[in-house]
């Protein structure tokens, strides 16, 4: 049984129902997101202390590693709890020099998806995101063909629901045509806000909008402004700028990772940061 925490749940569809402060399980891994734990106890007492604490939506990925962090997940929480729901993502593979290499191939993909499954001991995957774009960030092209190879997976019952992640609003309404989809994950923070207008159509359509990266990318200037902020409230400005993304639409879920108990409980207590007006007015102004 998991504990409750604040910041609220977002559900996308039925029986999905998510903690809006989720975490994001990518840095249990090695350097570079790459062989295994620095520390594997600790690692475990994360992923417990989070569900512990009431996160039920855990952010993972087979090539997180690869396979290390799913490996993890299944030590520390099977059987897993019934309300804890596990969003995996499949569009890449790992180089043997740690190297992200594009992976959308239909039997690539089908391959993934089996690999979440044998490594979570699962029957069925809760969630499984389309990563597609390039390192830079969403990039316009078709998505239909791969994202149809998860329609069939999902029709097989391999997977609940279907998700994107670092894609356009025109690559939403193409896979839409195709399946349902219940999750966009893209950047977005309080300095990178290209997304504006996605997030918003996130929320008039009831898709959980995952925004990472939420201290990504800032110029000095901006990160000063958020320390003053911060510093003001008596919060991190890591909590603030979580504090402001729960704040900024009802759709936004967040998964901030970290390989740390005590910063996951540092992330967490950002859930119960209520941010003033003025605080919101001079943090839009970033």
């Amino acid at each position: 049984m998991t504990g409750t925490l604040s910041g609220g749940t977002f559900t996308p569809a039925p029986g999905l129902t998510l903690s809006r402060m989720g975490y994001g399980a990518m840095q249990l891994a090695g350097p570079h997101v790459f062989g295994p734990p620095k520390d594997r106890a600790e690692a475990v007492a994360v992923l417990r202390t989070a569900v512990d604490l009431g996160v039920t939506h855990i952010d993972t990925s087979d090539f997180y590693g690869p396979a290390v962090v799913n490996e993890l997940i299944r030590e520390a929480l099977y059987p897993y709890p019934e309300d804890l729901h596990i969003v995996t993502k499949v569009g890449a593979r790992r180089g043997a020099d740690a190297s992200w290499i594009p992976s959308l191939e239909p039997e690539a993909l089908r391959q993934q998806v089996k690999d979440n499954l044998q490594r979570l001991d699962l029957d069925a995957l809760d969630v499984v995101n389309l990563r597609i774009g390039g390192l830079e960030g969403p990039q316009d092209g078709a998505l239909a063909e791969e994202f149809g190879v998860l329609a069939e997976l999902r029709e097989q019952g391999l997977i609940r629901h279907l998700g994107l992640s670092n894609v356009t609003s025109a690559q939403l309404t193409e896979a839409q045509a195709i399946a349902p989809v219940v999750t966009v994950q893209n950047l977005y923070n309080i300095a990178n806000r290209a997304d504006d207008a996605l997030l918003d159509r996130c929320a008039a359509e009831n898709i959980a909008y995952a925004a990472f990266f939420p201290l990504g990318g800032f110029t000095p200037l901006q990160s000063a402004a958020l320390e003053a902020v911060a510093a003001r409230i008596g919060a991190s400005p890591q909590q603030t700028a979580l504090a402001w993304l729960l704040q900024r639409s009802p759709a936004t879920v967040l998964i901030p990772g970290t390989s740390s108990v005590a910063h996951l409980r540092e992330n967490l207590a950002a859930a119960d940061l209520v941010l003033p007006a003025d605080a919101v007015a001079e943090l839009n102004a970033v």
